[in-house]
């Protein structure tokens, strides 16, 4: 089967150059929710004096903001037309709102002040966080996606690494924390700066054409050329003509509507996977900590390094994963990854010794390495090539959903229960519900495609 992948793929070849540079703006994303997240409850707790459930409930603003706003802005940078392309002005729209606003922050004294400045961080980034992370696929072909997908999370791991080493240090210079969140604001910037200089996406290069608009010789527009090249031979790509009706629906947010009904009973079975492996790693990401110290005793700060292997190993197997799901297939790299999370959470229920735990819970992050790198690209295969922005949305439209939930269903747990020590079953449950959806996807995966292809190849 990887054979026939193999064959079916010939002569696409991923620009890593290309993706990597376009990962900056995932890894200034990723910095900044970092910085955000680790800094903003300090601030909120020290300076202003707010209860834990208030604090609970600012630090949720950005996952409603992300569930109302990233499948509209989604689904409205597809239709977005500009001779930057369909993504770029929203990027530069929202970067450099975000950076000043972000400096702002804590520098103000008063909370209605420091609360208005993260308000409007939250609502632009928003704005931006699914154009730039459609970049990707609008450059890639569809049978490369996992792969780039890697490349792509990888820079946005290391964008969370530099948060928590260089953002640490920095936030101790001053009582403010100031320098913390400057030294996000500028590589946001500088991100901005990579991806204008060396970024073009295949749509401008038609709407310059259109408008007889002059065409530079620069990199960013030869690479251009050959993403819509490869685009336009990608054997896996939805016929343009048949994906998109008449009425132009496909172009709008209801674009799940046009599926047809197969599709569209695997996609939702795929989104609710996607729902329940979040709920299940949103939860350990939120509770982790308390449930270690309280558990085996040890400090907040012993915890969070016992998590921060399993980030590690999430992003040394970045790449690695979207390579096996274009080998193997996504649904299969997917399912592999679900099973072996579950296999490797169940000794913890026994509560074994804590050198066992960080061993599984590194183990964990090859396997969700597995699951997370391939599940944006396997949404992709529904779309068109028209209407990524807008299943881009779906994903973090769920994703984001399972962020807001799972902390506050397992919270109510464990106070109905009152333990700590129920946080991997409840983990274990959402990774097994997930299991049992991508057993009923039966539409998206890239060897499907490609199957496709040598059949109508042989025929």
């Amino acid at each position: 089967m990887s054979k026939q992948n193999s064959t079916a793929t010939a002569g696409l070849k991923l620009n890593y150059k290309q993706i990597f540079l376009i990962g900056f703006g995932f890894l200034a994303s990723s910095l900044a929710w970092s910085i955000y997240n680790s800094q903003v409850p300090l601030i909120l707790e020290q300076r202003f004096q707010l209860s834990g459930v208030l604090i609970g409930t600012i630090m949720t603003i950005d996952n409603f903001f992300g569930v109302i706003f990233q499948p509209l802005v989604g689904a409205a940078s597809d239709k977005t037309r500009t001779r930057v392309g369909r993504r770029l002005p929203w990027i530069i729209f929202g970067i450099p709102i975000c950076a000043l606003f972000f400096s702002l922050a804590p520098l103000q004294q008063s909370l209605r002040a420091f609360m208005g400045a993260i308000i409007v961080f939250n609502l632009v980034m928003s704005l931006w966080r699914s154009p730039v992370i459609s970049l990707m696929p609008d450059v890639t072909a569809r049978p490369l996606r996992s792969k780039a997908n890697g490349v792509i999370n990888m820079m946005g791991g290391i964008g969370s690494i530099l948060a928590f080493f260089v953002g640490g240090i920095l936030s101790d210079i001053r009582d403010d924390k100031f320098f913390a969140f400057f030294f996000a604001s500028v590589l946001m910037m500088v991100a901005l700066f990579i991806l204008l200089q060396f970024v073009r996406e295949p749509d401008s290069l038609a709407y310059r054409e259109e408008h007889n608009i002059p065409i530079r010789n620069t990199l960013a527009n030869r690479w251009a050329y050959q993403a819509r090249a490869a685009l336009a031979d990608d054997p896996h790509a939805k016929d343009e003509e048949e994906s998109v009706s008449t009425d132009g629906k496909k172009h709008s947010f209801a674009a799940f509507l046009n599926l047809p009904r197969a599709e569209k009973r695997s996609l939702l079975f795929l989104l609710l996977a996607v729902f329940s492996w979040f709920m299940g790693f949103n939860a350990i990401e939120a509770f982790f900590t308390i449930f270690a110290t309280n558990t085996y005793g040890i400090s907040g700060g012993s915890a969070t390094m016992m998590l921060a292997g399993f980030s590690l190993t999430f992003l040394a197997f970045a790449i690695p994963a979207g390579i096996l799901g274009q080998k193997i297939g996504r649904r299969r790299t997917i399912l592999l990854g679900l099973l072996g999370i579950c296999l490797l959470f169940l000794p913890i229920l026994a509560r074994p010794q804590q050198w066992l735990v960080q061993v599984l819970l590194m183990s964990g992050g090859i396997c969700w390495a597995f699951v997370n790198i391939n599940s944006l690209p396997m949404v992709l295969e529904f779309s068109s090539n028209r209407t990524v922005g807008t299943f881009t949305g779906y994903y973090y439209f769920f994703s984001f959903t399972s962020a807001i939930v799972s902390p506050i269903l397992y919270g109510f747990l464990q106070d109905i229960l009152k333990s700590h020590a129920y946080l991997f079953a409840f983990s274990i449950i959402c990774f097994a519900f997930a299991f049992v959806f991508m057993l009923l996807v039966k539409h998206g995966d890239n060897l499907e495609l490609a199957q496709k292809r040598i059949k109508e190849t042989e025929a």
